[in-house]
This record gives C-alpha cells, sequence and structure tokens, in this order.
C-alpha cells in the first residue's frame, strides 16, 4: 500500500488523469463489445479522409483508444515514465497543450499518409484497369496487398490465366480491387502513440544523458540516443512497410510536431503557460 501511494502521489495531475481516461476508456470498449457486441474502435478510432466510416471527432477520440491491453500498458508505462517528469517541470498546462499538440500533429501526419497511399493504389488500379491483364492484376495485388494474393489467386486469378481476354474475369478484376480499397479504408486507427512519441522525443531533448534502461534489450542507453534510434526506425519502418497496420508516420508526427513546438517555446520566452 506504501508503495502504491508513493506511485500515485509522485504523478502529477494530467498525466494521472490521462492514464485514468485511457484506462476507462478500454473497460467501456469491453464492455459494450462483450455486452452489446459494439465495437467502440470502430466507431471513435479515426479512418482516412474519404471513408464513409470518417468523422471529424475521431481526430480527438482515437487518442483515448486503444487495440487491447498490451497496446494500453506499453503506451500509459512510457507516459507515466517520462510524462510525469515533463510535467513536473513543464507545469500541467503546458504539459497538456504539448500532449494534445503532439497527438493532433500525429494524426494529421497520418491521415495526409494514408490519403496519399489511398490515392496511390486508386492510380495503380485506374492504369491497370485501362489494360487489363492477369500479369498486370497480379503484380498490383503483390504491391498494394500482399497479405491477400494467395486468397485472390485461389479464387479468382488462377482462372483468369487462363482467359485472359475473358470480359467477366476482367470485371471481376475491377470488383476485387474496389473491395480491397474499401478494406483499407474500413481500418480504423487508435491509440495515444502518436502523443507518446512527443513526450519521448521531449524527454529527449531535455534530458539528452539520463541514462534509460531498455525493457526489449535490457541495455542502458542516453535519452539522446534511443529518442534517435527510435525515430530513425520509425522512418525506416514507414517508408519500407506502407499500409502497415503500425502508424509508423504518426509516431514520427508526434515527435515532429513536438520538435517544432518545444523550439518555438525556445524562441518565445514571453510565453508562460
Amino acid at each position: 500500500m506504501y508503495g502504491n501511494r508513493n506511485i500515485f502521489s509522485s504523478t502529477p495531475p494530467v498525466v494521472m488523469n490521462l492514464i485514468m481516461i485511457n484506462v476507462v476508456m478500454l473497460v467501456i470498449t469491453w464492455v459494450l463489445g462483450n455486452t452489446f457486441g459494439i465495437d467502440l474502435n470502430r466507431i471513435l478510432g479515426v479512418y482516412v479522409p474519404g471513408s464513409p466510416n470518417f468523422r471529424p471527432y475521431q481526430i480527438v477520440t482515437h487518442m483515448f483508444m486503444h487495440g487491447g491491453l498490451t497496446h494500453l500498458f506499453f503506451n500509459m508505462f512510457a507516459l507515466w515514465m517520462f510524462g510525469r517528469v515533463l510535467e513536473q517541470v513543464w507545469g500541467s498546462k503546458r504539459f497538456l497543450i504539448y500532449y494534445l499538440v503532439t497527438g493532433l500533429g500525429a494524426v494529421s501526419i497520418h491521415l495526409l499518409v494514408n490519403y496519399l497511399h489511398i490515392l496511390s493504389i486508386q492510380h495503380d488500379a485506374a492504369a491497370m484497369l485501362n489494360t487489363p491483364s492477369p500479369e498486370a492484376f497480379a503484380a498490383f495485388v503483390t504491391r498494394h496487398f500482399p497479405e491477400y494474393y494467395d486468397q485472390v489467386y485461389a479464387k479468382f486469378l488462377d482462372k483468369w490465366y487462363l482467359f485472359p481476354e475473358s470480359p467477366v474475369y476482367i470485371d471481376q478484376a475491377a470488383e476485387y480491387i474496389r473491395q480491397l480499397i474499401a478494406l483499407q479504408q474500413s481500418i480504423p486507427t487508435v491509440g495515444a502513440s502518436g502523443a507518446v512519441y512527443g513526450v519521448l522525443l521531449a524527454f529527449g531533448m531535455l534530458f539528452p544523458n539520463t541514462v534509460l534502461m531498455l525493457i526489449f534489450p535490457p541495455i542502458p542507453i542516453k535519452a539522446k540516443w534511443m529518442v534517435i534510434i527510435y525515430g530513425g526506425l520509425e522512418l525506416y519502418l514507414g517508408l519500407t512497410q506502407p499500409g502497415s497496420s503500425i502508424a509508423h508516420f504518426a509516431h514520427l508526427g508526434g515527435m515532429i510536431f513536438g520538435f517544432i513546438l518545444i523550439k518555438l517555446w525556445q524562441r518565445r520566452t514571453d510565453i508562460f503557460y
């Protein structure tokens, strides 16, 4: 009990309330899902603009939703570990502003990248359908939806190879493309990761030589190197895994907006909040 009181008493109010809101939202998600069959993540998670499921309020609400206990734990642990130090240094109001700005900046970058990714898919789809062939369709699916290639091949593509001029299979290819793009647009994004990466960046900028112990792998590392490694890794994964289920560019967006905001505050010494 003594240890618990220490943890709670050493956690400043904004960090504590953010953690509690995220925990409560996950509990509500579980209750609604198990009791009424309502998937709250599909309502409050954010969709790419152009999706029929996109709603403006999701730009904010997705930050307080998580895909499961593990997702929630790692985000909230990082928020607690680094955020409480920042809030104690900056004060609650400035920390809350920073958290929200990095979270909203993260989702803006994420949505922009996803929107451009969908446009790229639609462009390639139009080009493929101008000169349809099973080879072109196979290349399209392999490039944009490799996880569905075996399924598409077994249901349809193997037959198209036997009758490459058949208008029936060309129409089926167009329908599969429509369904695959709709599927891409129907995946919501949830999580506080973008804002948490912003918090991580701020800690690295304010306390660059603080030695931290990583969980995986368990080695000591200075905060500035950890931030650089995490940022570089997210950039590499974002470029090499477009359309990934992990929002790598949201993480980068949180760090970018955090960097800009910290530099702005460092130049504007007349801002005291």
